[in-house]
């Protein structure tokens, strides 16, 4: 059967990929040049809510660049568990020690609330909010001493009713792995936001940091109105919006720590967070394959008949992630990558991709679940329900 047809379609979906590589760059420039807002008059109390769950690597100097903010107002970090023999609870201990003069509160609490663990602490946790304006942030997020000046900065503008924040990938150590997993974010999740905001085409809440006021979580029914959702971060993101504010992203990154150690690791977290995309905005998702340009290249250039116009193609579509990837270093301050693994990394993206249209089962911590068409996760098994609480 002659496939010459397919071939031509792949090239042009591949220099259509390329164009939108290009576009991206120049967006992410521009983006990362506007001006951003500062905190006028007296600094609200925040507090800051990190759920925990078991050691990651470099969780204490993860969550150490939170304690070191250069906030003026008064500040409260509360951490929670709900297993009281998770060694993430001597990490608690040892910032405690090393800063006697912040306020650090730990709750241990087992109760289980619904299918997702991660907001089930949240709930758990939630009691323990003291303050005014609530920042919500993953336990493998890095920041500068002047992330929550800046956060908050954002919060107080008009018309603002919460804040998110892009992230850029920090390799936890020289391994393979943590590479691929942090050019994922930055040459794939960091352009195509980006481009998502400029066009108006999505809306965007990531756990990276959500911050908004404790008023405004009471008005949106608290954690517990997100128990069941797979896409947490972005059903707290519309329930803010639906009150009649915006959920504003600052013009800078903070790092996400990228501890993948082999592949299986690697496939199977990046394969949660493409189904997670897949049920939040599917047509958006399945578009994205666009973005996919070399691995289209490479394959329209294996098709019989293709010719040197093929590789030709495929070569500019590895150019343009070696562009776009420059580009963003620049725009946001990054490391420079190890510009050889791109190919590497779009194949493998490229696949991860396909294969997420398979099924619905995702993994998380240990535990898995399938997802349902409107993203509310099923456990394949019973959880515990076991009851606990203390604080530090």
């Amino acid at each position: 059967m002659d496939l010459i047809w397919l071939s031509h379609l792949l090239l042009l979906l591949a220099l259509a990929g390329c164009a939108y590589g290009l576009v991206a760059a120049t967006l992410a420039g521009r983006f990362a040049r506007s001006p951003a807002p500062i905190l006028a008059g007296t600094a609200p109390s925040v507090t800051i809510l990190k759920p925990l769950c078991g050691m990651e690597p470099n969780l204490y100097e993860n969550l150490e660049t939170f304690c070191q903010q250069t906030y003026s107002g008064p500040v409260q970090i509360v951490f929670g568990v709900q297993n009281a023999a998770d060694p993430a609870i001597a990490v608690v201990h040892r910032l405690a020690k090393a800063y006697p003069a912040l306020r650090l509160d730990l709750v241990v609490d087992a109760r289980q609330h619904g299918s997702n663990r991660k907001v089930s602490n949240l709930i758990n946790m939630s009691a323990a909010i003291a303050h005014d304006v609530v920042v919500l942030a993953d336990s493998d997020m890095v920041v500068k001493p002047d992330y929550l000046a800046r956060v908050v900065a954002e919060l107080s503008q008009p018309g603002v009713n919460g804040v998110t924040c892009l992230y850029h990938g920090v390799p936890a150590h020289r391994g393979i792995w943590a590479h691929l997993s942090a050019l994922a974010i930055d040459v794939q999740f960091l352009p195509n936001v980006v481009m998502g905001t400029a066009l108006g085409l999505a809306k965007p809440c990531f756990g990276s940091t959500i911050a908004f006021t404790a008023q405004a979580l009471t008005e949106i029914g608290g954690f517990e109105a997100f128990r069941d959702d797979l896409a947490d971060d972005y059903a707290i993101g519309e329930a803010l919006r639906a009150k009649g504010g915006l959920v504003a992203i600052p013009t800078f990154t903070i790092g996400h720590t990228c501890v993948d150690t082999d592949l299986s690791g690697l496939w199977s977290h990046e394969l949660r967070w493409n189904r997670t995309i897949r049920n939040v905005d599917p047509a958006g998702y399945a578009g994205s394959l666009v973005t996919h340009a070399f691995p289209l290249a490479l394959i329209g250039a294996l098709i019989p008949g293709a010719g040197e116009t093929g590789l030709a193609v495929a070569a500019f579509a590895l150019a343009c992630r070696i562009i776009l990837c420059l580009r963003l270093e620049r725009a946001f301050g990054l490391a420079p990558h190890p510009y050889w693994l791109l190919p590497i990394r779009d194949i493998l993206s490229f696949m991860n991709f396909s294969w997420s249209f398979v099924s619905g089962a995702v993994t998380w911590k240990g535990h898995d679940y399938r997802v349902v068409a409107d993203g509310t996760l099923i456990p394949e098994r019973s959880l515990g329900h076991d009851a606990g609480a203390s604080s530090l």
